[in-house]
């Protein structure tokens, strides 16, 4: 049996490397896919402590932080395609110009 503390770790590295993925990168791809890992990272604390207590709360807010995500991934691609047909990159620091 894996102690608790390893999963906690590990979600602690996981949203480390999120976390410096958003502020480090200027590539929206890479922005959107190191939010996505920072989520994931909040998952694994969820359900490693509802598996600690034996309930079934953090799986289900699990379950809407994932249903969240995904929206979140279909319409920030979609803004992503829009933008690069527009600019012909996806540099943050070339979106701030939209207002053209």
């Amino acid at each position: 049996m894996v102690p608790i503390e390893y999963y906690l770790i590990l979600s602690v590295v996981l949203f480390a490397m999120g976390a410096a993925g958003v502020l480090a990168r200027r590539n929206a791809l890479i922005i959107f896919m190191s939010i996505e890992l920072m989520l994931n990272a909040a998952n694994l604390a969820f359900v490693t402590f509802a598996r600690q207590y034996g309930q079934l709360d953090g799986q289900v807010f699990v379950f809407f932080v994932i249903a969240a995500a995904a929206a979140e991934v279909a319409v920030g691609l979609a803004l992503i395609v829009m933008i690069f047909r527009s600019k012909h990159s996806i540099d943050v620091d070339q979106m701030s110009s939209l207002r053209e």
